[in-house]
């Protein structure tokens, strides 16, 4: 799914929930930023996103707010969006902690590292300051270049074409397969799914993938290494121990029950998401741009 439409479907979300009355499709082109002006262009993409929020799971409702309302309208009850209350037990609850940091350095992190603010935010403390999680660090890396726009690929239900150099074969051959999902097997990584030219299921190891072209998933890799930069957090006491432990210094902060944290890092997106992860119980300090990327993490998992 294209940047573009993500930001249209979740301002349409946002819009649908925050009225009690139904809004017709003429109300919702003028509040929902990125709809054509053009009427048969906004017809069909509005028809799509409908499609498209019922199959993600959510309660779209259409009906008239009077009898002789000529349009029908459209809303969200907040209600029947909202998940029920959760209920872990301590042990399921770290369980989730214990499989977010698995994804801490893999595609996954910023799924993984919002389900767990979501988790705190609904008073579920997950964080990795459990004493039965301290000395355990699962990580779970994904090194081949073709898993983030094949795991894409799988999650949007697009095609995807690559070259593919199979065992005793010195050539690499074009494929084009319909993915159904991505799985690590012994160590290894290997995407399934149905290959139109041999019309058949096959399963294919990412090692072996020389290129893949997803459409609208085209990514510029930075090959310069990163610089690397000092920050200072305030940590809440007793929490963080990620952060404490590559921490070049840790001494008493100002404010009673805090610390501060002096490590260092190389890119702020990766830095950032980790330290989000640690909610409330970590604060940037310095660097400002790191600081600010934390926060704009911070505000759309809560959004």
């Amino acid at each position: 799914m294209s940047k573009r439409k993500t930001e249209r479907l979740l301002g349409l979300v946002v819009c649908l929930l925050s009225t009690r009355r139904y809004l017709t499709a003429d109300q919702i082109r003028a509040a929902v930023p990125g709809y054509p002006e053009q009427d048969d262009l906004f017809k069909r993409m509005f028809e799509r996103d409908k499609e498209d929020l019922r199959e993600l799971g959510v309660p779209l409702e259409t009906g008239l707010n009077h009898p002789f309302d000529d349009d029908p309208g459209y809303r969200i009850r907040q209600q029947a969006y909202e998940l029920p209350e959760l209920r872990l037990e301590a042990d399921e609850a770290a369980v989730l902690g214990l499989a977010a940091r698995v994804w801490q350095r893999a595609e996954l992190a910023g799924a993984a590292a919002g389900a767990l603010l979501k988790l705190r935010a609904a008073g579920i403390d997950a964080g990795d300051e459990s004493a039965a999680l301290q000395d355990i660090e699962p990580r779970l890396g994904t090194p081949e270049p073709a898993f983030g726009p094949l795991w894409e690929a799988v999650r949007d239900r697009r095609p995807v074409t690559f070259s593919y150099r199979a065992a005793g074969r010195s050539e690499p051959q074009q494929r084009e397969l319909e993915p159904w999902g991505v799985v690590n097997r012994h160590g290894r990584w290997y995407v399934a799914g149905w290959d139109r030219a041999r019309a058949a299921p096959r399963v294919f190891r990412l090692g072996r993938i020389a290129g893949t072209d997803v459409r609208e998933l085209v990514r510029d890799w930075d090959s310069a290494p990163a610089r690397e930069q000092t920050a200072v957090l305030r940590v809440r006491s007793g929490t963080g121990v990620g952060l404490r432990r590559h921490a070049s210094s840790v001494r008493p902060a100002d404010q009673a029950g805090w610390d501060l944290v002096t490590t260092t890092f190389g890119d702020v997106g990766p830095f950032a998401d980790y330290t989000a992860w640690f909610g409330p119980d970590a604060v940037v300090l310095d660097p400002p741009d790191l600081r600010e990327a934390v926060i704009a993490r911070l505000k759309g998992a809560l959004a």
